[in-house]
């Protein structure tokens, strides 16, 4: 990232690897700034990974973008895929910003080890399904049917448990890591941005 004062949408983005880029490059393309942030002790990322490494790693992002960029909330788009809808759940239950993407959610860890699990313990890992109806900004959720390693149920439970909730993006026979491949990903997508948002 450079200094100085950023005009466009900012989007911030927990990532999980080169999956997420076309989205990016889409994004981009809509006038859009992209800022991505990686996950500590993956990628070329330092540090070791961990629940807590994970919310401070992104609360460390947005305040670099609020403090040393200059850039308001309102023209901050949070975007996290995966194990990136943690930290992105979590920050979003704390701060209002201009919209959340939730790009295959889990509602936590446990109950994606254990489906059957029906509410959480205090060992559960990534309780994003206690903080999601914390999130005040406008959420999007996008998750394939057939998604072989967070089901699909995660993302419909985190969509209904929303208040903020959009019309969701559930990929027919798309599974975890292929959702970018379907047409309909990118055209929600810029739907979701270039329409539907207040400042769009």
């Amino acid at each position: 990232m450079r200094p100085g004062r950023l005009q466009a949408t900012q989007v911030l983005v927990p990532t999980v690897g080169p999956s997420c880029q076309p989205s990016l490059t889409e994004a981009e393309t809509a006038r859009r700034k992209r800022r991505v942030k990686e996950r500590p002790g993956y990628g070329v990322s330092s540090g070791k990974p961990s629940e807590k490494n994970l919310y401070a790693d992104i609360d460390a992002a947005w305040q670099a973008l609020r403090t040393r960029y200059g850039v308001s909330p309102e023209n901050i788009i949070l975007y996290g895929q995966s194990i990136g809808t943690v930290p992105t759940v979590d920050l979003a239950s704390r701060y209002e910003c201009a919209a959340v993407i939730l790009h295959s959610p889990l509602m936590s860890g446990l109950r994606v080890a254990f489906p059957d699990t029906r509410k959480t313990y205090c060992f559960d890992a990534f309780p994003s399904i206690d903080k999601i109806s914390k999130v005040t900004s406008p959420v999007l959720v996008i998750h394939g049917t057939e998604d072989e390693v967070i089901d699909f149920s995660h993302g419909l439970a985190m969509y209904e448990r929303c208040p903020r909730a959009v019309e969701p993006l559930w990929v027919e026979g798309a599974g975890h890591n292929d959702i970018e491949l379907y047409a309909q990903y990118l055209e929600r997508l810029k739907q979701f941005i270039s329409h539907e948002l207040p400042n769009s």
